[in-house]
């Protein structure tokens, strides 16, 4: 029982740990400035006429800070926000439940919003254009549609693959914002405020080598700062340097990019067992045994951010640089 005890407090520090370095205003969210004044235009606009905001819809790599940003607009709108993944949603039933839930003014988030089958998606059609929740009822001959009128709400959806929405559902969103990749700046920011809050003692030097493993992503950063405390407690170590950061790194099989074991296999393969020849991803799946979403939503887009992978049309194939770091 004190084991069970000890594990549930572990996972609510840890989550309270979460939610206390996620921001919690505006002034607090680092990075994506051009998606910031763009919203607060909009958002503004909306205030002045007294209305729910446009539709938005927000895409990138996961753990850019979409969700966060969708929580910070609602309440820079001063409104309610009701939250959904893709998922979630695979039934009629599913999306009528919490289309009927809305209330005036409400924000939905949806996120993964790629993952809605597209008949269930095409009931957000007359949702988002008309304010219609729009139900077939009956069977046959004796069917009919009924049509139940919806308060104004904004929809904010969030994708990692903005390409598989379809045409419809895209264009009714009144603004779309691509997340892209933070600036080595941002990152060290964004550390150093995550650090002050764990109350952690790191150096300049411990700052610029996390930084540099964490992807340019917030989430990445934040993630393996949790686990350079743990080292750090671990061994009764007072500051955080480089050196920590590095063992920490090594740990946990991260190397000085941020690159972990299946990135690096992921890399070998083409280079070793193909022969840097072009490789189709449902052979690299089948090699390797992983998914192909995992494979082009997780590997492939920070492997083409930091130049170590092309796409061809025939095919993956690795760069020199990969080479290089692989030491191949």
């Amino acid at each position: 029982m004190s084991k069970i005890k000890t594990n549930k407090k572990r996972q609510d520090d840890e989550e309270f740990i979460d939610s206390a370095l996620r921001p919690t205003s505006w002034n607090d969210y680092i990075g994506q400035e051009k998606i910031k004044k763009a919203l607060a235009l909009i958002l503004a606009a909306a205030r002045k006429r007294k209305e729910s905001a446009d539709h938005l819809l927000f895409y990138g790599p996961a753990g850019l800070g979409k969700t966060t940003l969708a929580n910070l607009a609602a309440k820079e709108m001063g409104a309610n926000l009701k939250s959904a993944t893709g998922t979630a949603l695979q039934k009629l039933g599913d999306l009528a439940a919490v289309l009927s839930n809305l209330e005036n003014g409400d924000v939905l988030f949806i996120d993964e919003a790629h993952r809605i089958p597209r008949a269930i998606e095409e009931i957000l059609y007359p949702a988002m254009e008309a304010r219609k929740l729009c139900l077939m009822v009956g069977k046959g001959l004796a069917s009919r549609i009924v049509s139940i009128d919806l308060p104004a709400f904004t929809l904010i959806a969030a994708t990692t693959r903005p390409s598989l929405l379809s045409n419809p559902l895209r264009s009714r969103f009144g603004g779309i914002f691509h997340f892209d990749y933070y600036d080595s700046g941002e990152i060290e920011t964004i550390i150093k405020r995550s650090a002050n809050l764990m109350g952690l003692n790191m150096d300049s030097g411990a700052i610029l080598a996390l930084a540099k493993a964490s992807r340019f992503t917030p989430r990445t950063a934040n993630r393996l700062l949790k686990r350079a405390r743990d080292f750090s407690e671990v061994n009764n170590l007072e500051t955080i340097d480089a050196g920590v950061i590095g063992k920490t790194l090594k740990f946990f099989e991260v190397d000085e990019l941020g690159l972990e074991t299946c990135e690096r296999d992921f890399l070998k393969a083409i280079i070793v067992k193909f022969h840097n020849r072009p490789v189709g991803i449902n052979v690299l799946t089948s090699f390797l045994g992983e998914e192909r979403g995992t494979i082009e939503e997780i590997y492939e887009p920070y492997l083409m951010k930091i130049g170590f992978l092309q796409r061809t049309p025939q095919g993956r194939i690795a760069t020199q640089e990969a080479y290089k770091h692989l030491n191949i």
